[in-house]
């Protein structure tokens, strides 16, 4: 478990994306959504029926085709359905394993104290801002456009799980920022409280505005320049606090 423990960013990675890979193969076990009578029709030929529609289940992961004549069908075998379900049980413990490693980080040992002693904060501030800014621009960008592809390949457990995997990288990428050109002084906990608190807090924003927007599951473009600004104003408060914090410790 130490390797586990050194590694748990990579362990957390794996998990999720095989999560996300988990999705993708359930999604592709069940009758498609944009022709559902076809594979319907491929799977059970001999019935002389309409297809009323398509009765699906995430987990244990199922689907059937049910008739207007009443008669149902399951798409998904049963050695399938128990197959999935191990994989998704396996992956969950290797995604929530990664998972608590992390938020151990957390609360776990400082490390060394970074002063600021000959350091031009002004600088460092505007280029902690400038490039965390442009990253999580970027970040978003992508995903607006990662997350309608999701939902439409995966289903609501893929869009889950791309949604968890953009709010982890949000706070990977601003506690990493952080840690080069954050405020100081400073410790690598500090920075990684602080990247954790801007990026769960740049994803709810987004996620509050475009709830209340009404766009819901799908993102939009617009939440990258507004993500960007949300990044923005956290960063920019939390260099306020320390600047205050300093000032009032000198």
């Amino acid at each position: 478990m130490e390797l586990v423990r050194r590694r748990a960013g990579w362990v957390l990675t794996v998990g999720l994306l095989t999560m996300l890979g988990w999705s993708l193969a359930v999604s592709a076990s069940m009758p498609s959504w944009y022709d559902p009578d076809r594979d319907c029709l491929e799977a059970f030929p001999l019935v002389d029926a309409d297809l009323a529609r398509v009765a699906e289940h995430w987990l244990p992961p199922r689907a059937a085709c049910v008739y207007r004549t009443g008669e149902t069908h399951q798409f998904i075998s049963t050695t399938r359905s128990i197959v999935l379900t191990i994989i998704c049980a396996l992956t969950v413990a290797l995604t929530l394993i990664g998972l608590y490693y992390v938020v151990r980080r957390l609360t776990g040992p400082p490390g060394l104290l970074r002063s600021a002693e000959a350091v031009d904060l002004r600088s460092r501030q505007l280029r902690h801002l400038g490039i965390g800014g442009g990253l999580t621009l970027l970040i978003l960008a992508v995903y607006s456009g990662a997350n309608v592809l999701a939902a439409v390949l995966a289903g609501p457990p893929g869009a889950l799980v791309m949604a968890v995997t953009t709010a982890i990288a949000l706070s990977a990428v601003a506690a990493a920022i952080d840690r080069e050109q954050g405020p100081l002084p400073s410790t690598v906990r500090d920075s990684r409280r602080r990247g954790t608190v801007i990026g769960l807090g740049t994803f709810t924003v987004i996620f509050v505005l475009t709830v209340a927007a009404g766009q819901f599951p799908f993102y939009q473009l617009w939440i990258a320049p507004v993500g960007a600004v949300a990044y923005l104003v956290l960063a920019g408060l939390q260099w306020s606090r320390r600047t205050r914090s300093a000032q009032l410790i000198s």
